[in-house]
This record gives structure tokens, C-alpha cells and sequence, in this order.
């Protein structure tokens, strides 16, 4: 991702110009958008940190304009050391915005690969923001539903892509299942004994007509006084 920051352009601006790219559709101008930054706490990511965890239940109240550095973000997928890498985050993107909303365990792990900084806007902060500048925050807030609405269009996308995969695998399992069956009921007829009397004699010795030479369901057997 290219480098959004400009060296000549104080910090402050730099985040708010970021803030703005990364929510369009809340038309946020350069006075809106800084006030959203004031409300912001500055933080320093050292590279390698886990700074959020998938399924975290502490702390999740907050998110985070990304204002230098790169972030992995992945998902656990049951079998150890094997997560599935979700997305590379780059510089002027917001992170965590679901907690900032409703505070529930983190859906994803979020690791710094450099070192970063960060702005971060704590639910505390956006209810200071909501009493002095309730415009300001409504247009932040349209911005926080514009991202959720883009997770869940492109979680929807991939739940249809895993269904399809899905479904491909069945019919392949189903093919194989049948070709099994088939060459095992090619098998037993080759292997299997003629009679039942035969079965029973040893090699080489004819079978006899006792009258078991026939098919065990039990209307070929005849009523005990009959005999």
C-alpha cells in the first residue's frame, strides 16, 4: 500500500486526512474529521505485538485508525498453529470498529508486523463526542455501519465460495463411495461360494443335492411337520 503520510504535514492533519479517506461515505471535512482525532488517544505498537486477540472479552471497547505500519489480521481455524490469514491491514484504514459498537470477543487476532501508531477512539470517547458534537459523531458512526456493512457483504461472499467448495467435495466423495461399492460387489460375486453346501465341504470333494443348495430366506424353508 503506498504511504498515505506526508513528512511536511503535521501528525494531526496527517490522521485526519486518513480518517477521511477511510470513511467517504461520511462526507467528514478536514474541521469534522480533527475533532474526531482530539477525541483519540495516541498509541505505540512495537512490531511482533498481539495487540488484539480473537475471542478477547477485556478491553475490546475501542477502535483504531492505523496511522503508520502493517497489521495481519487472521482467524484461529481449530488445529494448533494453523490460522487462516484474514487480511493485510495497511496505513489509513480503521480496525476493531465492531468492539467500539457493541464490545463482544473479538472476532479476529490482529498482530503489528513493523511497528506502529495508532489512534484510538474508546467507546468513553465516542460518548464525549456524542454530547459536544453530536453531528460529528452521527457521521462517524454512518461510517462504522458503512465498514460493518462491507464485513458482512464480504463474509457472505466467502461463506458462498466455502459452500460451493463445499458441495464439489460431496459429489466427489459421493463418485468415489460409488465406485467403492461397485468393485466390491464385483468382488463378492467372483469370491463368492456357489452353495452353502459347497462353502462347507472341503476342496475337492463334489457338493451334494441336500436340498440346502438354494437361496437362506425363509420362504425356501419348508414347515418342521412336513418332514
Amino acid at each position: 500500500m503506498s504511504n498515505l503520510r506526508n513528512p511536511a504535514t503535521p501528525l494531526r492533519d496527517q490522521a485526519a486526512l486518513m480518517l477521511m479517506r477511510a470513511s467517504p461515505v461520511a462526507e467528514l471535512d478536514v474541521h469534522d474529521a480533527g475533532l474526531v482525532i482530539d477525541a483519540m488517544q495516541p498509541v505505540f505498537v512495537e512490531a511482533g505485538t498481539v495487540f488484539i486477540e480473537e475471542g478477547q472479552t477485556d478491553g475490546n471497547e475501542f477502535m483504531a485508525l492505523l496511522i503508520e505500519g502493517q497489521v495481519r489480521a487472521e482467524n484461529a481455524t481449530g488445529a494448533p498453529g494453523e490460522d487462516m490469514v484474514i487480511s493485510l491491514i495497511g496505513a489509513g484504514s480503521l480496525i476493531g470498529e465492531m468492539g467500539l459498537i457493541d464490545g463482544a470477543p473479538r472476532s479476529a487476532t490482529c498482530t503489528a508486523l513493523t511497528d506502529l501508531k495508532l489512534a484510538i477512539l474508546s467507546r468513553d470517547a465516542l460518548r464525549g463526542l456524542v454530547e459536544v458534537q453530536p453531528a460529528v459523531a452521527a457521521r462517524l458512526l454512518l461510517t462504522v455501519a458503512g465498514l460493518l456493512g462491507v464485513r458482512v457483504r464480504e463474509n457472505n461472499r466467502r461463506l458462498r465460495t466455502l459452500s460451493q467448495v463445499a458441495k464439489a467435495m460431496q459429489r466427489e466423495l459421493d463418485a468415489t463411495h460409488a465406485i467403492n461399492r461397485r468393485l466390491l460387489r464385483e468382488h463378492d460375486g467372483v469370491d463368492a461360494p456357489g452353495s452353502v453346501n459347497a462353502a462347507l465341504l472341503p476342496p475337492g470333494l463334489p457338493a451334494l443335492d441336500s436340498g440346502f443348495d438354494t437361496d437362506l430366506a425363509p420362504s425356501n424353508f419348508g414347515p418342521l411337520d412336513g418332514r
